[in-house]
């Protein structure tokens, strides 16, 4: 993969200003959350710095498989972005960053609690007075206050302790993490939102502001609807599987050749259900007259859907199911849905040279996002971002010699 190669690939093909063209990031975050919510950025034409510390991201490792020298994991984080590395212990490196936020718009970093203050360039202290239009995101685990504000967080030590675990999974299994790393996403997605907040009021005010997200808010803000159904009963959620709390039918069920997830979501497509399935009876049975007594007998509702389906296709069920206007879908694996046509029509896989990954989320009209240049190597950008900032190549050197800026990675120990 080469590391400057540019190309221009959009939901829609078409070329033109990007949303957040002329918008300058500096990312000095790691791992997830962060460098999901600045390639976000980067895709909607914001001009986002990597900043990576001497031994790089911790995800450039976390494989395999391996994409040239970096993880697979690094490579679905951190498209459309320029890279660079900084010691931000030294107070060479320090000042270097100071002098790239004179043209920054955004910072995002994801360090522990006050270890930016420990450095002398705290937000509150040092940055919002000195950089008056910056908007900082600090993305912490547990939030810079309270009792737990300076433990560091992971997405699966978040959905353990938030409750996310607790509602997910069978009886016969236990407490389950969720299959991808969901609080972290969550997390990224609500710092896009944030930094997006701050921009509109800046053209207000013409002031920065600091946008602060965490894991634990994340993951409580993910929790509904148990935490309304706690409020309202007292009772404690318990592990149903892939059925809803409140809805039913609304699960995973067995057909002849596979799993199918069906959404039943009110009475009217719960009559269609049955009609569609020749059981008329269920339709005038008083246990399942509304989505209230279907909840409260849903035991008895899965036995005679299962003793319903057992002869079926499953592809063939979803297909005549969806034409009658009820939800369903064959349980795909990841392999299944990254083929699918409609993937592909999508504009959801994108492919560059050495790259592919899933394509942007949001789809704006006349500003579509773009996806421009593969991950890139480790700072692979030093030199055209330094000259940017008014450095001579010769001081470049001369601070890559003595580790300010570093061209290679650390070794670690």
């Amino acid at each position: 993969m080469t590391d400057s190669a540019v190309h221009d690939t959009c939901c829609d093909g078409a070329k033109g200003r990007s949303a957040l063209q002329g918008l300058r990031v500096l990312d000095l975050s790691r791992v997830l959350a962060g460098p999901y919510a600045g390639q976000i950025l980067a895709d909607h034409g914001a001009d986002v710095i990597k900043v990576e510390p001497p031994q790089g991201d911790e995800t450039r490792e976390l494989g395999p498989p391996f994409v040239d020298e970096s993880a697979a994991y690094f490579h679905g984080l951190n498209r459309n972005k320029r890279a660079i590395s900084l010691d931000l212990s030294l107070p060479r490196g320090r000042e270097v960053l100071l002098d790239l936020l004179a043209s920054t718009d955004v910072l995002i970093e994801n360090f522990l609690p006050g270890t930016m203050r420990k450095w002398g360039i705290g937000y509150e202290e040092t940055l919002a007075e000195r950089f008056p239009q910056l908007i900082y995101c600090r993305i912490s685990g547990y939030g810079e206050h309270g009792p737990l504000s300076g433990q560091p967080g992971y997405d699966a030590v978040l959905q353990a302790f938030c409750g996310l675990m607790s509602v997910n999974g069978h009886a016969y299994t236990g407490p389950t993490r969720v299959g991808v790393p969901i609080v972290d996403t969550a997390t990224g997605l609500s710092s896009v939102i944030g930094i997006l907040l701050a921009l509109a009021e800046r053209t207000h005010s013409g002031r920065g502001q600091l946008v602060a997200t965490s894991l634990f808010d994340t993951a409580l803000g993910l929790l509904h609807p148990h935490p309304s159904n706690w409020f309202a009963s007292g009772i404690a959620p318990k592990l149903t599987g892939n059925a809803h709390p409140n809805i039913s039918p609304y699960d995973t069920f067995r057909a002849r050749n596979g799993e199918v997830f069906i959404g039943v979501v009110n009475d009217g497509q719960f009559r269609r259900f049955c009609s569609m399935l020749g059981c008329h009876d269920l339709i005038d049975d008083p246990r399942f007259a509304t989505n209230r007594v279907r909840v409260e007998n849903r035991d008895a509702l899965r036995k005679e859907i299962e003793h319903m389906l057992c002869d079926f296709d499953a592809a063939v069920l979803c297909e005549r199911l969806t034409e009658v206007g009820v939800s369903a879908s064959k349980v795909n694996s990841v392999e299944d849905v990254l083929q699918h046509p409609h993937t592909r029509a999508r504009g959801m896989v994108v492919d560059l040279p050495g790259y592919r990954g899933i394509g942007p989320t949001v789809k704006l009209s006349r500003t579509p996002a773009r996806v421009r240049t593969a991950p890139p190597a480790f700072a692979a950008d030093l030199d055209a971002v330094m000259a940017e900032a008014g450095y001579r190549p010769e001081e470049v050197d001369a601070f890559a010699q003595n580790g300010a800026t570093p061209r290679q990675k650390k070794a670690k120990g």
